[in-house]
Formats: C-alpha cells, sequence, structure tokens
C-alpha cells in the first residue's frame, strides 16, 4: 500500500483571511482549530455563511432552526477569536452554482479585502473514494473559486463594488487531494469547543455517541503525521 505523501505547512505570512463556506458548522468540523491558531497571531479572520442551515435539524422547523444554528455559529466563532459572523441569506440544501453565487461571493470578497479566502471542499468525496460529499459544500467551493477571479476583474460585476486583486491564495478544506496543512496542537482544545458550540444540531442529527474531541482527534492525527508534528 502506498504510503500519503508528506503535507506542506500552510503559509503565514498574511494578514487577513475570509471563510466562505455554506453551512453552520461547515468549519468547525475541521477548520476551526487552525483559525484559532491564526487569529492568537493576531490576523483577522471573517466568516461568510452562505446559509443559516435552517434545513439542517429534522425536527425543527426552518424558521425556528435558522436562528439557533446562527446563534451557535456566532458563539463558535467566537470561541475561535472570529468577531464577524455574515449570513447571506441562501437557500440551505439547494445551493445552485452560477452567476448570482459567483455575484454573491464576489460582493463579500471586494467587501471584505481578503489576502487568503478559506472555501468549502469542492471535490466530489471527501476520501476519494466512498465518503460523498454533498451539493451545498461542491457548489459553494466552485463558486467561491470563480468568485476570486471575479473580484479581480473590474468589467465583471461592476456593482459590486471595487475591484480586488489581493487574494493570494484559496484554501479549501478537508479536500481529499490536500498538499497542505497547519499544525493545531496548541489550539486543539479551541477547535472542539467550538464544535461543542453546535450543540443543538449535533443532538438533532441524533448521533447519541458523537464525541467532538474523538472525532477531530480522529481527523487530526493522520494529518499532523503526515506533517511530521
Amino acid at each position: 500500500m502506498t504510503e500519503p505523501a508528506p503535507l506542506e505547512p500552510l503559509p503565514e505570512d498574511w494578514q487577513k483571511a475570509l471563510a466562505v463556506v455554506a453551512h453552520p458548522d461547515d468549519l468547525e468540523f475541521g477548520a476551526a482549530a487552525a483559525i484559532a491558531r491564526w487569529t492568537a497571531q493576531g490576523k483577522e479572520i471573517v466568516y461568510c455563511l452562505l446559509t443559516s442551515g435552517e434545513a439542517g435539524i429534522d425536527g425543527v422547523a426552518p424558521a425556528e432552526c435558522g436562528p439557533l444554528r446562527e446563534a451557535e455559529q456566532i458563539e463558535s466563532a467566537r470561541i475561535v477569536g472570529v468577531s464577524v459572523v455574515e449570513f447571506l441569506g441562501q437557500p440551505d440544501g439547494t445551493i445552485e452554482y452560477g452567476v448570482p453565487l459567483r455575484r454573491l461571493i464576489t460582493e463579500a470578497i471586494r467587501r471584505h479585502q481578503p489576502e487568503i479566502v478559506i472555501t468549502n471542499n469542492f471535490r466530489d468525496t471527501w476520501d476519494g473514494d466512498v465518503l460523498l460529499n454533498q451539493a451545498d459544500h461542491i457548489n459553494t467551493g466552485k463558486a467561491t473559486l470563480d468568485a476570486v477571479r471575479d473580484a479581480a476583474n473590474r468589467w465583471i460585476f461592476p456593482d459590486a463594488g471595487p475591484q480586488w486583486k489581493g487574494v493570494r491564495q484559496v484554501w479549501a478544506g478537508g479536500s481529499p487531494q490536500s498538499r497542505h496543512a497547519v499544525d493545531t496542537t496548541d489550539t486543539f482544545d479551541l477547535g472542539v469547543q467550538s464544535l461543542e458550540a453546535h450543540r443543538a444540531y449535533i443532538d438533532g442529527l441524533n448521533w447519541p455517541h458523537f464525541d467532538p474531541t474523538e472525532f477531530l482527534e480522529g481527523i487530526s492525527r493522520p494529518t499532523g503525521t503526515r506533517l511530521n508534528t
């Protein structure tokens, strides 16, 4: 069996990042500990959630679920040092890739002017073989890639704010084709707390034995081995 390739550390010579993801909890299932590391370094990170996660809890109607999940996301962000959280009002579960979505994300990029953009895994799977990704994540990630290009072109969406050419890289969390990673040893516990803040959502999934610490350790250990940490 072929050993997975080593991972390279992500660059940290930047000051501001924008995270554009589909749902509340997307960042907490893996990226929050890295965000805690970066905010501890004095970096600024802004969250833009395309939806409010209103369709995410089977036993709670969307009108009640959306505000509940927004509140959990705001608290989750606070734990890792993020104070600006925006919800862009897209329909949970039915995000469509297309020009309107590209425009919406372009406007957010131009408004916040980040150097780094963080987004969803846009591949078809999480592991290259078995665990399928879902359409909201795929469409969000693909639209974000295009929106970064759009934001730098003054002639595309000229009414969505002045062009922004300052994005250096786009990072898609959890991609099965990842080549880079982050040492989160010192901020792992904050990542766990950030995931635990989504308690109503976790309970609504009916995962009675789900342990946030065990889950995050399970995905972090092999990554840390490939990063040599």
